[in-house]
């Protein structure tokens, strides 16, 4: 490993031992979330899309769809906390500032875990019973981690690159959400900063060792991934579109209950494949590796998803920028 790589690692792990944080020291502090407000802005949840909807039914909805947006947080990183111990477990005999500055990102990718399952025991405690959280972690980790290290690297990158875009540009933002939920995400990004761009490195360290023919086999891997999260979200939101509809009583309203369940999986696309394929650095990291045919399979297996955008004018574009 080179001396500038090393160097890198080490920023990382400076930068970690800064920003480090506890759950109920800097996060939780003793509070509760705050029902009177949003959790999830409205350029996220799109919740302002649906014109029926009454002011406290869209605050609702912001609050269904953020408890599921803490869910899938901690159920990615089930998956991404497993990968990078095998990275750091490669580098055992190496260079042991690698090493250590992804046993930091594993230990903390495992505190965020925690973060979440204490958030949804919070959250299942207030709202109303019935919630479903229709994919289970493992299994969901195991299916990932049967592609190469490329693709999963790749859409680890993706992931983490796309939460800290929310953050900046739709979270942080917004003064009117409830203050838990925005310390959780803000103290969630200043870690995940550094996390993105161990993921940048390692990614381009496994893409150095591939050749075009087995480029071409981890671009089929990652368009399977993104088709996987795609068929994740979309059993998510009918089971939230479900709850949402039977708590308000929309379920009787069949053309009504059908328009929240198609809005629920646009945000929901939205939140999960789109806004990161606007990422400009996830683009610029993974085109750079690509030639043309490989980008245009990728292109071409997304596009169908490319409805899935804000109609609030200037949300895509901040979350571009």
């Amino acid at each position: 490993m080179n001396s500038t790589s090393t160097e890198r690692y080490a920023k990382v792990i400076e930068v970690s031992k800064r920003v480090r944080w506890e759950i109920d020291r800097d996060i939780i502090r003793g509070r509760g979330f705050d029902y009177s407000r949003h959790f999830l802005p409205d350029g996220l949840s799109l919740a302002d899309e649906l014109p029926f909807l009454g002011g406290e039914e869209r605050r609702l909805l912001s609050q269904v769809q953020g408890r599921t947006y803490a869910y899938m947080f901690g159920l990615v990183e089930r998956f991404i906390a497993a990968k990078v111990m095998e990275l750091g477990r490669a580098q055992a005999l190496g260079d042991q500032v690698a090493m250590e500055a992804l046993v930091r990102m594993t230990d903390e990718e495992l505190k965020h875990q925690k973060l979440f399952r204490q958030l949804e025991s919070m959250m299942g405690q207030d709202m109303p019973s019935g919630y479903v959280m229709s994919a289970d972690p493992d299994a969901i980790a195991q299916a990932v981690l049967g592609s190469g290290n490329w693709a999963v690297l790749a859409l680890t990158l993706y992931i983490e690159l796309f939460s800290q875009a929310h953050y900046r540009a739709s979270i942080a933002p917004d003064e009117h959400i409830c203050p838990l939920w925005k310390d959780v995400f803000l103290y969630h990004w200043r870690e995940e900063s550094q996390h993105a761009i161990l993921d940048e490195m390692e990614f381009l360290k496994e893409d150095a060792r591939l050749d075009e023919a087995g480029r071409d086999v981890a671009v089929g891997e990652l368009i399977a991934l993104v088709g996987a999260v795609d068929a994740t979200v979309q059993a998510q939101a009918a089971a939230d579109a479900g709850y949402f509809c039977g708590i308000t009583g929309l379920s009787g309203h069949a053309e009504r209950a059908a328009a929240v369940h198609a809005l629920v999986l646009k945000a929901y696309r939205w939140q999960y494949i789109v806004s990161g394929l606007l990422e400009p650095r996830f683009n610029k990291v993974l085109f750079s590796c690509l030639n043309a045919t490989q980008a245009t399979r990728i292109r071409n297996a997304t596009a169908p998803l490319g409805y899935a955008m804000p109609k609030q004018p200037g949300v895509a574009e901040a979350m571009a920028a």
